[in-house]
């Protein structure tokens, strides 16, 4: 009976560390349940700090996957290779523990060792020593894993002030275009604005131009499910934004701005050698 609410009380925790660890609702709930099912055969009465016990239970697991994804030369998680059911799935969990989907992006980039360190030290507050038992390593590198993944994920610094007026330009136009705001959207744009598209991110027979600023803002209602899962970001060191559903990278916007609005931008399907990074001026 004290093993049982020991991990009901856990579990919630649990599932939202193996979540931004393995990106994905799915694995993160196999990895919880296989904990369970370890905890199961354990020795109990000899576990001195249960949520320890889970917590490096459940994140030596979720190194395992990511190590296993490595070997399989797979891809990061990109949303054009999830199913529409776990996307969903994954999108709704995000939004319900408010995860931020550019983290998730950008948690991509880490190899399974950083990312480990990363998470289970700056955003859940786990000490080095717990950590490098999960890691198998000393608690110095462990240090050092969290360290590295800090400047692999490009945290905020000092940018140009032009940089900084472009994000809130992206940022203004992705809330107008996620209200349906056409005026705003169209005050956001030159008059001769130009948006371009991959042909393999619209349905066919869609224009891969248009032009005109009330002519694109007209078009936006037709990806308002897109731009719910959009997040600004520098993408390939300018003013852009990642459309993430659930988290998993599937587009890139990139803007051309001058004179305070928006001239042209170009809507291209992501690439696993695409830089970005976030603002440091929004959230």
């Amino acid at each position: 009976m004290e093993l049982i609410e020991d991990f009901q009380a856990a579990r919630p925790r649990l599932l939202s560390l193996a979540h931004r660890i393995l990106g994905s609702l799915h694995d993160a709930e196999d990895a919880v349940q296989t904990t369970w099912l370890r905890a199961r055969t354990a020795d109990w009465a000899a576990v001195d700090n249960p949520e320890g016990w889970f917590t490096t239970v459940t994140a030596r697991l979720c190194l395992d996957q990511l190590r296993a994804r490595d070997r399989r030369g797979e891809l990061p998680l990109l949303a054009e290779s999830i199913p529409d059911v776990a996307l969903a799935a994954d999108e709704e969990f995000l939004r319900r523990e408010d995860v931020s989907r550019a983290l998730l992006v950008l948690l991509g980039r880490l190899t399974p060792a950083q990312r480990v360190a990363y998470v289970l030290h700056d955003l859940f507050a786990v000490p080095f020593d717990q950590i490098a038992t999960v890691l198998d390593t000393a608690p110095a590198n462990a240090k050092k894993l969290a360290s590295r993944a800090r400047l692999r994920l490009g945290e905020p610094g000092a940018e140009p002030r032009e940089t900084a007026g472009h994000a809130r330009i992206v940022d203004a136009f992705l809330a107008a275009a996620r209200g349906g705001d056409i005026d705003r959207l169209v005050a956001l744009m030159a008059p001769g604005v130009v948006r371009t598209v991959d042909p393999r991110l619209v349905r066919e027979g869609a224009a891969t131009e248009v032009r005109g600023a009330r002519q694109v803002a007209e078009e936006t209602r037709y990806f308002a499910d897109r731009i719910h899962a959009s997040v600004p970001m520098l993408v390939n060191g300018g003013p852009g934004a990642v459309i993430a559903p659930g988290g998993h990278p599937l587009a890139c916007l990139r803007f051309e701005i001058a004179d305070g609005r928006i001239t042209r931008f170009e809507i291209t399907r992501f690439r696993p050698d695409d830089s970005v990074r976030r603002f440091s001026d929004l959230p």
